[in-house]
């Protein structure tokens, strides 16, 4: 018996090109499916994007809600629901926001402009300066905003002390504009500013700061002790009947630092802080007119 060869036929044109055209098509399938893979994937980081930022104006709006809210509690005739302008925290729900408030009238805080030397000096010394050190400060302070080039007794700081330690700018002689400005103050350390600003304001005008609105710091520079009258604040909700002293003092002058902090229920926070004068003074058509204003969401 002869061997023969197993040989096979080739396949024809028309069942390769087919074959071609099956795995080109499964490739497209392919890279199809992958775009809109990648397509859905973009669509939901867009989403979760928009999300979010959907969730931080919420909370950012619910922020500024408390500081709407705070002015029209603050001027309420019934003093046994009207909001106290002295620094106590008070707590609000807002359309789902937890929503804490807290009002000091300007008045209660020192003022730059008018405050003393050894009243300055003191307030340094409870923030923990020491006398020398509050001193100079507070000589400095006074040698900035006056018009003239003539030191404090104390010390104080003018044009040629600034120079020679490398501040060509020298004293401003001229009234603070803000209190972020007391920074550039001779002597002013970093440490000292993050505790005395929320202590201190340019829109009182007043001398001596009034006890019924001073924070803590503030009472102790004024020799007054202030647990009592910090006791006294955490009583938010008097008792039917029982007015505490500070509900018969009114709504304050009508300027107020507040601070508004608002969180929602995933979690998500926002601060403003501003300054704000109420009634006289306002534009035209506003309920206030924001003197200082700083707002942003806290991450989590």
């Amino acid at each position: 018996m002869s061997a023969r060869a197993d040989v096979r036929a080739p396949a024809p044109v028309g069942a390769r090109q087919r074959g071609v055209a099956l795995l080109l098509v499964m490739w497209i399938i392919a890279l199809l499916a992958s775009l809109v893979a990648a397509f859905a994937f973009s669509a939901r980081i867009e989403q979760l994007q928009a999300r979010s930022l959907d969730q931080e104006v919420v909370v950012g709006q619910a922020a500024r809600a408390g500081l709407e809210y705070a002015l029209t509690r603050v001027f309420e005739n019934d003093p046994r629901v009207r909001w106290k302008p002295d620094g106590r925290p008070y707590a609000w729900a807002f359309d789902g926001a937890q929503v804490e408030v807290s009002i000091i009238d300007e008045s209660g805080k020192v003022d730059l402009n008018t405050a003393d030397v050894p009243f300055l000096s003191k307030l340094f010394v409870v923030l923990g300066t020491d006398r020398e050190q509050a001193g100079r400060i507070a000589a400095a302070i006074a040698d900035w905003r006056d018009v003239d080039n003539l030191s404090q007794p104390q010390g104080g700081a003018e044009d040629p002390d600034y120079a020679s330690a490398g501040r060509p700018y020298g004293a401003k002689d001229a009234p603070f504009d803000t209190v972020a400005e007391v920074e550039q103050v001779l002597g002013m350390t970093p440490e000292l500013f993050a505790k005395a600003a929320p202590l201190l304001t340019v829109y009182s005008g007043q001398m001596r700061p009034d006890p019924n609105y001073a924070p803590a710091e503030v009472l102790q520079a004024l020799g007054v002790d202030p647990a009592p009258i910090l006791a006294k604040r955490k009583q938010t909700q008097p008792k039917p009947g029982d007015l505490d002293d500070s509900a018969l003092l009114g709504g304050g002058t009508g300027t107020y630092s507040i601070v508004s902090r608002a969180r929602l229920r995933d979690g998500r926070q926002a601060v403003l802080r501003a300054v704000v004068r109420a009634g006289v003074g306002t534009v035209p058509g506003s309920a206030y007119l924001a003197l200082r204003w700083e707002e942003g969401a806290i991450p989590r």
